[in-house]
């Protein structure tokens, strides 16, 4: 899927991340109210839980490179899987960064 500059932030909603979902539409008390939460923060909060996932996923991909390299193991396939989790965590970190960057330069835009 392309995303283009002049896309809204309503492409937001077909975000699959729970994290994102939670934030996106707020926590909600048992009565339908907002509760008292800074969603910037738990935003804040949600994407740098996410980078840390990312580096994580990145070193356990060295790791089993190294591992492999060095032969202390033989098994392609824990390297493959660490490969593969590292891109995709990586993937979904740049794409949601740039989420992030169309929507920083759409509010910029916008005139008082």
């Amino acid at each position: 899927m392309t995303v283009t500059a002049s896309n809204d932030i309503n492409s937001l909603y077909n975000v699959s991340s729970d994290a994102v979902k939670n934030t996106l539409y707020g926590n909600k008390t048992a009565d339908g109210g907002e509760e008292s939460q800074n969603l910037f923060g738990t935003f804040l909060n949600a994407a740098v839980s996410n980078i840390t996932d990312t580096n994580n996923a990145l070193s356990d991909k060295e790791n089993e490179q190294l591992k492999w390299a060095m032969g202390i193991s033989e098994n392609t396939h824990d390297l493959t899987i660490a490969v593969g989790k590292a891109e995709t965590a990586l993937n979904y970190t740049v794409a949601l960064r740039d989420k992030l960057l169309d929507a920083y330069k759409e509010i910029m835009q916008i005139q008082i």
